[in-house]
């Protein structure tokens, strides 16, 4: 059975000629100009419902872009300038630094945004359609050489760790089983060389800027002094627009080397499932894929604890993070509770927790709050 909303619908994706080319393009059945024009106009997806666009409109688009993804070639790296003739060496951990392995793979699975059905800061049930499944892209763990999966497949992908100093080594697959596109992996924050920025660039795209259906690539990334934070990494494939949206990204966290870590850290991305992705009529917001209270992460303290919430902006929308009953202090030394954070932009709540009990924390854009973007924070004495 065919699990795919939009499919279930009965809708089709335009026709493309037999060369490939929806809008004609290059010999990998898109140029930039034409992909943008189908796949890139994805970015204006996860306003879709408050800027009055058509769902249906969303979705025809969002199959086009897959079909011309699908499509696309390996590239075969043309040399037009001396800089795309340029080699690099991969880069080795600096004295007293390690080398961190992570083998992480991408792949399609099927995802409720509230696998309760309930919310609790309401006590109601979940408004919108009763169907909440849909067709998700997630970056999974797995032990050393693809051995087996660690822990279930989760929005965001697994948090990758270093301090300064160490190189982040990603074994990197592309498990896809039912988009048939390539993906990548992108850092934000790290210093990379070209070949490991996992970027597709077109006809200028090197070796870690496509991987195929099946096909393996590992990308070495370091940590160097300027990287210290939290970052986000995400898909920068030929259709990484759409894709990122689907649940394709992540979190990198840069220590000082030695560096205490906080007591309770958690990852919170802000972020919206469209309906270009869900099939649904209506946007979802959602915290780190899931939506509205007892669905979203309840994050847990206890008096005492050095407390630090990272949040990071996943879509194309500005956000607020809030948190009741509590304030830090932001990077201007100034005492806050309400921050702005916008796209694949990073805040950190860092804070000594002194006030026990239930709080809610959430995004204060009221339309995101009230779609579901909030959750508990729970602090025992």
């Amino acid at each position: 059975m065919n699990d795919d909303p939009r499919e279930r619908e009965g809708e089709q994706p335009p026709e493309l000629p037999a060369d490939g080319n929806l809008l004609g393009g290059s010999r990998f059945g898109l140029d930039r100009r034409g992909f943008l024009a189908v796949g890139g106009s994805g970015a204006l997806f996860c306003t879709l419902a408050v800027t009055g666009g058509d769902p249906k409109e969303a979705r025809r688009l969002a199959r086009a872009a897959d079909a011309a993804a699908a499509r696309v070639k390996q590239p075969q790296g043309i040399a037009r300038d001396a800089v795309d003739r340029l080699s690099f060496a991969t880069p080795q951990p600096q004295p007293g630094g390690q080398a961190r392995e992570y083998w992480l793979q991408a792949r399609s699975v099927v995802w409720d945004y509230a696998p309760t059905g309930r919310d609790e800061w309401m006590g109601a049930r979940v408004p919108g359609p009763r169907k909440r499944r849909f067709r998700a892209y997630v970056y999974q763990q797995y032990s050393a050489g693809f051995a087996a999966p660690i822990g279930h497949p989760a929005i965001p992908g697994p948090t990758l760790h270093a301090e300064v100093g160490d190189t982040l080594v990603v074994h990197f697959r592309n498990g896809d089983d039912h988009f048939n596109q390539a993906v990548t992996m992108h850092p934000h924050g790290v210093r990379y060389t070209p070949d490991y920025d996992g970027s597709y660039f077109g006809d200028f795209t090197r070796v870690g800027g496509f991987i195929a259906p099946g096909e393996e690539f590992t990308y070495t990334w370091e940590a160097v002094p300027g990287a210290v934070g939290v970052w986000p990494y995400h898909d920068h494939g030929p259709n990484h627009t759409l894709n990122t949206a689907r649940g394709l990204f992540g979190a990198v966290v840069i220590r000082e080397r030695g560096a205490r870590a906080p007591d309770v850290e958690k990852i919170v991305y802000l972020h919206s499932f469209g309906p270009e992705v869900t099939g649904f009529d209506q946007v979802v917001q959602c915290i780190n894929g899931r939506s509205y209270a007892g669905n979203t992460p309840t994050v847990r303290a206890k008096v005492g604890q050095d407390v630090a919430l990272h949040v990071i902006g996943g879509d194309a929308n500005f956000h607020t993070f809030h948190i009741h009953g509590h304030r830090w202090t932001d990077a201007a030394g100034v005492d806050v509770d309400t921050r702005e954070v916008g796209p694949f932009e990073t805040l950190t709540a860092r804070f000594l927790e002194d006030n026990p009990g239930r709080w809610m924390y959430h995004c204060h854009v009221f339309p995101h709050q009230d779609a579901g973007m909030a959750g508990w924070y729970l602090v025992d004495p």
